[in-house]
């Protein structure tokens, strides 16, 4: 039962990242469709970071681990300066930068999905390196993980929607600085 509490507790940290990145993208508009596939798809990240983790063995997770941390904080840091430019390059040409439905295009494509789910689920690659010292239920605890993190997407999504629906045109800027601020914690932590 310890361990149980130990790995849900794990799973809800490491889904963190998964959940605020949510609601950045929530928050500037996000069709359902692609709500539940995002989640899904940070779901499986989530299941197979660790597994990859765990292959990669302890030695190579120390340097690895914390670059793999700082590559994911520059993505989310890009993909947040990437979206407050093109609120202000609109904004300066005097249009409604997002309109319900945003036109910050944060999960564009099948790449743009990979890059997202890769880029907050490599803590859990990081974990990964010592759940080989640890005497876990391996399927079991991948599971929670991945269950945790899905799960705490597609809450950060609602969230985030409900929230941009009351800033309005505002919500483009708002979803992008929280990505900024998300990938600057990563890095200062």
């Amino acid at each position: 039962m310890n361990n149980l509490l130990t790995t849900v507790l794990l799973a809800c940290a490491l889904g963190t990242d998964a959940f605020s990145m949510a609601v950045g993208i929530g928050v500037a508009g996000i069709k359902v469709q692609r709500a539940f596939m995002a989640s899904a798809v940070i779901c499986l990240f989530h299941i197979l970071m660790p597994l990859i983790g765990l292959s990669m063995g302890a030695v190579l997770g120390r340097a690895v681990g914390q670059a793999a941390g700082i590559l994911g904080a520059l993505v989310l840091i890009f993909i947040g300066v990437q979206g407050i430019a093109e609120y202000i390059s609109t904004s300066k040409k005097g249009g409604n930068s997002s309109e319900k439905g945003g036109k910050l295009k944060l999960i564009g494509g099948f790449w743009g999905l990979i890059l997202l789910a890769g880029s907050v689920s490599l803590d859990a690659l990081t974990v990964g390196f010592g759940l080989g010292t640890f005497n876990f239920n391996l399927p079991l605890t991948v599971g929670i993980f991945g269950a945790a993190a899905g799960l705490m997407t597609a809450v950060g999504f609602l969230f985030g929607n409900r929230i941009g629906g009351w800033l309005g045109n505002k919500a483009e800027l708002a979803g992008s600085l929280i990505l900024l601020l998300i990938g600057i914690k990563m890095i200062a932590a």
